[in-house]
């Protein structure tokens, strides 16, 4: 074998490795459960991450509790953008998802809405006041901003008072319709959704943190992508990215 056909063989041992590993990983095809208060959001992130990485990320949208139920019942997500702590934190806990790789990736904000408020900035007096048929809030039991809403009524000392009222969306997103489509005159919902949907300042009341349990949005890679490295490559973009981290901020969330 003369030397220039042995340096060509060993260049194509050396290149070819690297080339196949660095195709793998932009055509990688994902699939993540997505918190449905989060769905604006992540859509713009997946898109810039799609743009980006050449890899593909299927969404699907629910509320927390059922998404959890589903994975929790064998569903093929790759991961998990929870709405809360505790959901992310008990798949860790029962080996369903993969240890060490779940981290904080927003805190979200609660707003209280009322487009088709005339005189005034919504506010405590509106909840106090009660001149209304119908309180929109995600379910307590299924979304944690449901939760939040329903401890910040508790805070307020208006949760018995008000109950009667309530209408229960099954998450923030059908919450949102109900008073977007005007079924309820107001009701609790993500600042995000109010925000990417350019609603007046004057028609919503960021409800004060001091009223509920932060509202800690995490992130974890479940159990089937271990060795996915555009799953795992998504949740670092979603992570580090500086152009991921300015689109939730812009889109209402604080920052970890």
């Amino acid at each position: 074998m003369n030397h220039a056909r042995l340096r060509t063989i060993l260049i194509s041992l050396i290149v070819l490795p690297g080339l196949f590993s660095w195709v793998s990983a932009r055509a990688g095809d994902i699939d993540v459960a997505v918190a449905a208060n989060f769905t604006s959001t992540i859509q713009t992130v997946a898109k810039r991450f799609e743009t980006e990485t050449g890899n593909r990320v299927s969404l699907s949208f629910g509320s927390t509790g059922k998404l959890y139920a589903q994975i929790v019942h064998g569903a093929p997500y790759d991961i998990f953008l929870a709405a809360d702590k505790r959901r992310p934190r008990l798949l860790e806990a029962n080996g369903e998802a993969v240890a060490g790789s779940r981290f904080t990736y927003a805190r979200g904000r609660l707003a209280l809405w009322q487009p088709g408020a005339k005189t005034a900035k919504p506010g405590r007096a509106t909840l106090e006041q009660a001149d209304f048929a119908h309180l929109a809030i995600a379910n307590p039991k299924t979304a944690p901003y449901g939760l939040a809403a329903q401890q910040t009524l508790q805070h307020l000392g208006l949760w018995k008072q008000l109950e009667p009222r309530l209408v229960y969306g099954e998450n923030i997103a059908q919450t949102y319709q109900f008073v977007a489509s005007g079924n309820a005159p107001l009701g609790f919902v993500a600042l995000s959704q109010v925000m990417t949907t350019h609603s007046p300042k004057t028609s919503y009341w960021v409800i004060p943190e001091n009223l509920h349990a932060p509202i800690e949005q995490q992130a974890v890679l479940l159990k089937r992508a271990n060795h996915n490295a555009t799953a795992a490559a998504f949740l670092n973009y979603l992570k580090t990215s500086t152009e991921a981290r300015r689109i939730i901020e812009a889109a209402g969330y604080s920052l970890p």
